[in-house]
């Protein structure tokens, strides 16, 4: 079997936050920055007025771009720039890890999504819209913009801030909503936009040294002033919102199964991320994964010399069961029983064929 190869550099990954005024949008975009886990990131924005730049302490203007403390930029556009504003902050010079799009002013979150995805940029991986809604004033926000129940019905992860303002029925009712559009994404409950980070992003890893030697940043003066202030550590409040699993397998992985479970994952399940073993259905390569909402997509990269032929998958989401999801994974393994709809397995070459589906090509329109 002949697969692309893996890209010559790390994709970034391009996350749209949208969300009605007043829904905290630009509260969770300044939690971000300030909690970014060793994260360089950039925003793109139709108006700098819309973003706390006290909380971000700018460093410097150069045209419509901002330099933020902490590495990050920041972009000012309208709809008909962003291919060229993504461009430049996929330059290597700018050294940024995470991008993220505030969707108001700009276009509709769908439309933007759409951009994304049909973008002919390398260096780019979509990383999943996320929508604020104001759990206290969901009710008056949907009289207002009743296009609401589109923004929930294509987003990938629904952020119900302001929830210490909101009653239990309230976040019920709320729920409920999101799911009679016919979404499936995780809801994660917050207050002053406080979500955790790794929900969206990983913490950066960086070059041995790299940060060993780096100056105290902002972010870290912030962490340390509020740990005083509060008693408690960063994040210690942030982890209880959402679910991570563990799964890994020595046994490779069948393709059809795999994908079975992937094409029908439940609800909730916001990313996945990791590496899959398909044993003799790809002796060559490893496939790495990237799930956000429906968003799917494989990577192949070639085994290196001894590595350890192993599937490592991480799951992320909100509500999910993790005991249900690990014996799910563990049923798409060859050694697995058979699924519901079959007896005997596909050959190997056959069952590949819905893996491939999704690994993107050189000069793909989509992902």
């Amino acid at each position: 079997m002949n697969a692309s190869p893996p890209p010559r550099s790390r994709q970034i990954p391009v996350i749209v936050l949208a969300g009605f005024l007043g829904s905290g949008k630009t509260t969770l975009l300044n939690h971000l920055l300030r909690h970014r886990a060793g994260n360089r990131i950039g925003v793109i924005v139709n108006d700098f007025g819309s973003i706390e730049i006290d909380a971000m302490t700018v460093a410097g203007q150069v045209g419509s771009t901002v330099s933020l403390g902490g590495g990050c930029l920041c972009c000012a556009v309208d709809a008909s720039e962003l291919d060229t504003y993504l461009e430049t902050l996929t330059r290597p010079a700018a050294r940024l890890d995470v991008i993220v799009i505030e969707a108001s002013g700009l276009a509709e979150p769908q439309e933007l999504v759409r951009m994304l995805l049909a973008s002919d940029n390398p260096h780019i991986v979509y990383g999943g819209l996320v929508e604020v809604v104001d759990a206290a004033e969901f009710g008056a926000t949907r009289e207002r913009h009743p296009e609401i129940d589109r923004h929930l019905a294509v987003a990938d992860l629904v952020v119900l801030n302001k929830t210490d303002r909101a009653g239990e029925q309230e976040r019920a009712d709320i729920r409920e909503a999101v799911e009679a559009t016919g979404s499936t994404a995780a809801v994660i409950p917050a207050t002053y936009g406080r979500i955790d980070p790794e929900l969206l992003f990983d913490p950066a890893l960086r070059p041995d040294g790299e940060e060993k030697a780096r100056q105290l940043t902002f972010e870290d003066l912030y962490l340390e002033e509020r740990a005083r202030e509060t008693g408690e550590e960063h994040g210690a409040h942030l982890h209880t919102a959402y679910e991570s699993v563990d799964f890994t397998s020595d046994v490779p992985m069948d393709p059809r199964r795999l994908m079975e479970f992937l094409d029908s994952r439940p609800g909730g399940l916001y990313r996945i991320k990791g590496y899959v073993d398909f044993g003799a259905g790809d002796a060559d390569h490893a496939y790495g994964v990237h799930a956000v909402g429906r968003f799917l997509r494989f990577v192949p990269r070639s085994w290196t010399r001894g590595e350890q032929r192993l599937t490592r998958l991480v799951l992320i989401g909100s509500g999910i069961d993790a005991d249900a999801l690990r014996k799910e994974l563990r049923g798409c393994r060859t050694a697995g029983e058979p699924g519901p709809e079959t007896g005997q397995d596909a050959p190997h070459e056959r069952a590949m064929w819905g893996v491939l589906r999704y690994v993107q090509q050189p000069g793909d329109d989509d992902a």
